[in-house]
């Protein structure tokens, strides 16, 4: 019997043990990015449960409205978007939330006001919900400049300002996965003890992958770039086997692969979206930190994804994002499109 192996299983990394032990590696800390993590944690673990009794609580359908995107909102969306915004308000540490549900941010009410501000999607790929498949909540945490006059200004700024990003994903399982800047860390909802475990310490995603995800459904809109790399993935020319074409039309779930396996992301601009689909602040910024985190690039089309500066909340930008080499390429086809 390997006692030592049995009492390493019982010694879990709790995602509050880990943030604890990262907080006490600066001494000036508060506890403020904890406080304000645990009370993230707190509403994914909230969405999770109402994710998985769905069906049964007839919470699946439209909720009738339709958001600022233009989409119809399920009943879903809307009880993710009211659970983070109460948790995050309730933490005491927030000024300014900014959700892709709401059109106009929120700003805190000065008594519950803290340092942080917080975008997020409370259910990125909320129209597979119906079928099944993995969907998550994306997050992107900025510290405000003033705590007394917080700025619309402070969250509209480049994604190399964020202090942390993360997504938790619904799916077979339930994981969170997070960076405050030092590296990627994956953490498993273990539903019997309702505890997020540290299962993928250190996350890398392959310098160079095996499988490109995109809609090619939208193929005849691409501009030559994407569509010569789309073709090179199908038909290379330098004899290596083609790479395989893997495409849930949820981020978080492909993203997530991406982050695993290895390979390339791309929602890129085309004819019908000429800015790209994905917004900037709470769905491309906060993967692109991740990905850079996890070893990885994300690039627009035009420039490095975390320069970019957005001019307003619900801003949209194209995304290429993965293993380093494979984004290299594209960016090698981008540029020799700029110097024609």
């Amino acid at each position: 019997m390997d006692h030592a192996a049995d009492a390493n299983r019982t010694d879990l990394m709790t995602i509050t043990r880990y943030v604890l032990n990262e907080q006490s590696k600066y001494p000036e800390s508060r506890g403020d990015f904890t406080i304000l993590l645990s009370h993230i944690v707190l509403g994914c673990k909230f969405v999770c449960s109402a994710v998985n009794k769905a069906g049964l609580a007839k919470l699946i359908g439209l909720a009738g409205e339709t958001n600022i995107q233009g989409e119809e909102q399920k009943k879903l969306d809307v009880l993710s978007n009211e659970v983070l915004i109460k948790a995050l308000i309730s933490s005491g540490r927030t000024s300014i939330l900014v959700s892709e549900e709401d059109d106009e941010a929120t700003f805190v009410d000065p008594a519950l006001r803290g340092k942080y501000c917080v975008v997020f999607d409370p259910l990125d790929g909320s129209s597979n919900i119906d079928c099944g498949v993995s969907i998550g909540t994306i997050f992107g945490i900025y510290t405000v400049k003033d705590v007394k006059e917080p700025k619309i200004e402070d969250v509209l700024c480049p994604g190399t300002s964020m202090v942390a990003a993360g997504y938790c994903m619904y799916g077979s399982s339930c994981m969170l996965v997070l960076s405050t800047g030092s590296g990627v860390n994956g953490f498993t909802l273990d539903p019997s003890l309702g505890e997020f475990i540290l299962t993928h310490p250190n996350i890398k995603t392959p310098k160079k992958g095996k499988i490109y995800s995109v809609n090619e459904g939208n193929a005849k809109n691409w501009d030559g770039p994407t569509a010569r790399y789309v073709e090179n993935c199908k038909f290379p020319k330098d004899g290596s086997p083609p790479k395989s074409l893997r495409y849930v039309g949820s981020m978080v779930a492909d993203v997530h692969r991406t982050f695993l396996y290895g390979g390339i992301f791309l929602y890129p601009a085309d004819k019908k979206s000429p800015n790209g689909k994905l917004r900037v602040l709470y769905e491309v910024f906060p993967m692109s930190f991740l990905m850079e985190q996890a070893g990885g690039q994300a690039f627009t089309g035009k420039q490095r994804a975390l320069d970019l500066v957005p001019k307003e909340i619900h801003e949209r930008s194209p995304i290429f994002l993965g293993s380093y080499d494979d984004v290299e390429e594209i960016k090698a086809l981008y540029a020799a499109e700029a110097n024609q």
